[in-house]
Protein backbone atom coordinates (compact mmCIF):
# COMPACT_ATOMS: atom_id res chain seq x y z
CA UNK A 1 0.00 0.00 0.00
CA UNK A 2 1.36 3.40 -0.45
CA UNK A 3 2.06 5.64 1.77
CA UNK A 4 -0.50 9.15 1.64
CA UNK A 5 0.16 12.46 3.14
CA UNK A 6 -1.56 15.19 3.12
CA UNK A 7 1.00 16.88 0.87
CA UNK A 8 0.09 14.21 -1.40
CA UNK A 9 -3.43 15.39 -1.62
CA UNK A 10 -2.81 18.53 -2.25
CA UNK A 11 -1.29 17.54 -5.51
CA UNK A 12 -4.64 15.56 -6.10
CA UNK A 13 -6.84 18.49 -5.76
CA UNK A 14 -4.45 20.75 -8.02
CA UNK A 15 -4.95 18.35 -10.79
CA UNK A 16 -8.39 17.46 -10.42
CA UNK A 17 -9.39 21.41 -10.06
CA UNK A 18 -7.10 21.53 -13.13
CA UNK A 19 -8.84 18.80 -15.04
CA UNK A 20 -12.32 20.14 -14.01
CA UNK A 21 -10.98 23.69 -15.55
CA UNK A 22 -10.92 25.68 -12.73
CA UNK A 23 -9.12 28.87 -13.92
CA UNK A 24 -5.60 28.50 -13.38
CA UNK A 25 -5.14 32.33 -11.66
CA UNK A 26 -7.48 30.65 -9.38
CA UNK A 27 -6.05 27.39 -8.62
CA UNK A 28 -3.18 29.44 -7.65
CA UNK A 29 -4.82 31.57 -5.51
CA UNK A 30 -6.68 28.46 -3.48
CA UNK A 31 -3.14 26.40 -3.18
CA UNK A 32 -1.28 29.39 -2.18
CA UNK A 33 1.62 29.84 -4.81
CA UNK A 34 3.02 32.90 -5.26
CA UNK A 35 3.87 31.71 -8.54
CA UNK A 36 1.64 30.34 -11.43
CA UNK A 37 5.02 27.87 -12.46
CA UNK A 38 4.66 26.08 -9.19
CA UNK A 39 0.59 25.70 -9.47
CA UNK A 40 0.87 24.47 -13.48
CA UNK A 41 4.19 22.36 -13.51
CA UNK A 42 4.65 21.09 -9.95
CA UNK A 43 1.08 20.59 -8.39
CA UNK A 44 -0.76 19.94 -11.46
CA UNK A 45 -0.72 16.64 -13.15
CA UNK A 46 -2.15 15.60 -16.12
CA UNK A 47 -1.30 13.21 -19.38
CA UNK A 48 -2.09 12.15 -22.59
CA UNK A 49 -5.85 11.08 -21.87
CA UNK A 50 -6.09 14.58 -20.64
CA UNK A 51 -5.01 16.00 -23.43
CA UNK A 52 -7.31 13.43 -25.79
CA UNK A 53 -10.49 14.41 -23.39
CA UNK A 54 -9.72 18.09 -24.28
CA UNK A 55 -9.60 17.70 -27.95
CA UNK A 56 -12.71 15.90 -27.64
CA UNK A 57 -14.10 18.53 -25.70
CA UNK A 58 -13.48 21.44 -27.93
CA UNK A 59 -14.84 19.45 -30.79
CA UNK A 60 -17.53 19.10 -29.23
CA UNK A 61 -17.76 22.98 -28.82
CA UNK A 62 -17.08 23.62 -32.24
CA UNK A 63 -19.73 21.44 -33.73
CA UNK A 64 -22.07 23.40 -31.31
CA UNK A 65 -21.21 26.61 -32.32
CA UNK A 66 -21.83 25.71 -35.64
CA UNK A 67 -25.04 24.28 -34.69
CA UNK A 68 -26.14 27.63 -33.21
CA UNK A 69 -24.92 29.67 -36.05
CA UNK A 70 -26.99 27.58 -38.42
CA UNK A 71 -29.89 27.80 -36.40
CA UNK A 72 -29.74 31.75 -36.38
CA UNK A 73 -29.02 31.82 -39.73
CA UNK A 74 -25.65 33.34 -39.20
CA UNK A 75 -22.42 32.67 -42.07
CA UNK A 76 -20.26 30.22 -40.70
CA UNK A 77 -16.82 31.93 -40.54
CA UNK A 78 -14.33 29.95 -42.43
CA UNK A 79 -10.77 30.72 -42.34
CA UNK A 80 -10.14 31.32 -46.09
CA UNK A 81 -12.64 34.23 -45.76
CA UNK A 82 -9.06 35.64 -44.08
CA UNK A 83 -6.14 36.29 -46.41
CA UNK A 84 -2.44 36.63 -44.64
CA UNK A 85 -0.65 39.91 -45.56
Amino acid sequence: MPKITPHICRHTYCSNMAKAGMNPKTLQYLMGHSDIGGTMNTYTHLGLEDAKDEMIRMEELEAARKEVAKTEGKKEIKQTMFRAI
